[in-house]
């Protein structure tokens, strides 16, 4: 398998997509701006949906599913929200085509034009909280703990596979409380659930903060977020929370009968990831060699490749990988034992090392004659020989130190490329190198927004329990009371 793509250093962005492709992850569909995933990246897909699932679950919420389309007249329900989404939307104005006056192809039926005018789900705020008015009466109704898988549609002008596609597959859940305090402390919840799953099971180390209002969810009261640093030095968002205050219930009437026994609009919050969770994890770990995925979310965790030159070879070794493959199964480990007699085994190792197997076993004759066995990591690329006696609990342990070493590796390049900075001038040239600022800001959006506009870098969090430092904003010069985090970001 030929590694015919440019190295990190050489094009990062071109890395990165011919990554995708030739990993067999995902590919351009012939619909613009939206992505097939293929096979084994949506195997990775899956891993994440699993996990994170459970951990809904586990915090006390159930899945459920809403319409794909949304009456038009929805939106205006909620100003600040429209004003977010309107640019991205994709309307449905007709329900029915028929044949072109030439015969030639088709054309929109205008006796078919809908009533109301439909949006393609860019978010799913408005006709849930449409559905909750019907549900919501007392507070003995509340908590609503609701989540929904799905995909969703935003107009993107400038795709990119996995990271910013105009059609995504996505996870967002919406909840219903009695109070604000409810509200806020399921926000927070549902951000520290994002923060464990980033790092326990992706290996990718985030900064919690809450997003300045110019980068708020449009219609949340505050938006809580998870920052990650790419190996480019870039950030990626890779989670958001929202406490949504009583916004939605307002505009869609939701009120319910307190323990008070008066009325009162009931208190929101909203919080997703999305398959941009791929991109995040393909940028964090991967290198010139191809994908590196964690343990913990690889589809195939460990590969036995045998080496052989002769059926009764192939036999002899099966008998070995088989029950090794056996007794890790048992621990729970995904191995794949690879006895295709099409494929050399020299193909099979660059195969399995370009897709990120964690740990790749080889086994021939001679191994089994000495009791041995070649063990690859995919991380360091290091090779050593185990006995033969207790390899599977050794694998297992090795697993473990790979998914560690990953995270370890990650953070160390995070803290390496984050700076304190406090002159304009230096500030704009870090950016162009990469990585994430710690600067003053006055707090206002003008600043942010020249801020933005002179450089391409936005305000990626201001970060919980933040420490409060009295200075100087970097940009304007006035009053500071705290840094907070800069960077460009995808």
């Amino acid at each position: 398998m030929a590694k015919d793509f440019p190295t990190r250093a050489e094009n990062y962005s071109q890395w990165y997509n011919d990554l995708v492709i030739k990993a067999d992850l995902a590919e351009n569909s012939a619909v613009r701006g939206c992505m097939v995933i293929k096979p084994y990246g949506y195997a990775i897909w899956e891993k994440i949906q699993l996990n994170l699932d459970k951990m809904f679950k586990d915090t006390g919420h159930s899945n459920a599913y809403f319409p794909l389309f949304i009456p038009k007249s929805f939106f205006s329900r909620e100003a600040s929200h429209v004003e977010g989404f309107a640019k991205e939307c994709a309307v449905v104005t007709h329900y029915r085509l028929k044949n072109s006056p030439d015969g030639k192809g088709v054309v929109v039926d205008d006796d078919a034009k809908l009533e109301e005018e439909l949006i393609v789900r860019p978010t799913s705020e408005t006709i849930i909280w449409d559905t909750y008015k019907n549900w919501i009466k007392s507070y003995r109704d509340l908590p609503i703990l609701i989540n929904q898988w799905a995909n969703v549609v935003r107009w993107e002008m400038r795709t990119r596979l996995f990271l910013r596609t105009s059609e995504f597959l996505w996870q967002e859940g919406h909840t219903a409380h009695a109070t604000r305090e409810e509200a806020i402390r399921e926000a927070e919840t549902m951000l520290n659930v994002y923060t464990t799953f980033a790092q326990d099971w992706m290996a990718l180390p985030v900064i919690q903060g809450v997003k300045s209002p110019a980068e708020r969810f449009g219609g949340a009261v505050e938006t809580y977020a998870i920052e990650a640093m790419m190996q480019d030095g870039k950030a990626l968002q890779a989670g958001t929370s929202h406490f949504l205050g009583q916004n939605f219930a307002k505009a869609f009437d939701v009120k319910f009968l307190n323990k008070e026994n008066q009325l009162d609009y009931v208190w929101a919050t909203s919080w997703g990831v999305s398959t941009r969770l791929m991109g995040a994890l393909i940028m964090s770990h991967s290198d010139d060699n191809g994908l590196v995925l964690p343990p913990k979310l690889a589809p195939i965790q460990v590969a036995i490749v045998p080496v052989f030159k002769t059926p009764d070879q192939l036999s002899f070794i099966s008998e070995t990988a088989i029950a090794i493959k056996k007794e890790l199964e048992a621990k729970g480990i995904r191995v794949k034992f690879d006895d295709r007699d099409t494929r050399t085994p020299g193909w099979k190792f660059s195969e399995y090392e370009f897709k990120g197997v964690p740990v790749r076993l080889t086994i021939g004759p001679r191994d089994i004659e000495k009791g041995t066995i070649e063990v690859s990591r995919r991380d360091t690329l290091e090779k050593e020989h185990y006995p033969m006696t207790g390899v599977c609990d050794r694998i297992a342990d090795l697993l473990g130190q790979i998914q560690n070493n990953l995270f370890q590796k990650a953070l160390d390049y995070r803290e390496a490329r984050t700076y304190r900075v406090d002159d304009y001038e230096e500030f704009k040239q870090i950016l162009d190198k990469g990585g994430f600022i710690y600067a003053h800001w006055d707090g206002t959006k003008e600043t942010e927004a020249r801020i933005k506009e002179e450089t391409k870098a936005t305000i990626r969090v201001i970060p919980l329990n933040n420490p409060q430092e009295p200075g100087k904003c970097i940009y304007s010069g006035k009053p500071s009371k705290e840094r907070v985090i800069f960077a460009r970001a995808y």
